[in-house]
């Protein structure tokens, strides 16, 4: 069995090199929410999916780590892919510079966007790296 509390590693480049960790929480009674903990050079960057109007997590009627906008779009945040993918979005915003949250539903759609243009046959699941 699968632990989220473990620290994965994201390669990037020669250079760039990040940790990453997911996690299922709840806040203070309030909505379930995904937790996708980036961490480069000691800087740890979270990246929420909170559930509400329109935003779903898995909440135990899916599959562990998945969020979804109910239209169909659905990413599996325990896929290194879609975790880079992510990454590169919230790099490109210029998001990562700096510790705190990041509103994870701000960058789904272009990461729904990225992952189903390199959704094609004989390309493994998630997202590949991009350009």
């Amino acid at each position: 069995m699968r632990t989220d509390r473990r620290l994965r590693t994201l390669v990037v480049d020669d250079r760039t090199t990040y940790l990453w960790s997911l996690r299922h929480s709840h806040r203070h009674g309030e909505s379930c929410r995904e937790v996708l903990t980036v961490y480069r050079d000691r800087l740890a960057t979270r990246i929420v999916f909170e559930a509400g109007e329109g935003r779903y997590v898995a909440d135990g009627y899916w599959f562990s780590g998945c969020v979804t906008d109910g239209h169909g779009n659905l990413l599996n945040l325990h896929e290194p892919g879609v975790v880079r993918a992510l990454v590169d979005e919230a790099t490109r915003r210029g998001l990562l510079w700096e510790a705190g949250d990041v509103d994870g539903w701000e960058l789904f759609p272009a990461v729904v966007v990225r992952c189903a243009a390199t959704a094609t046959p004989g390309v493994p699941p998630g997202c590949p790296p991009g350009p």
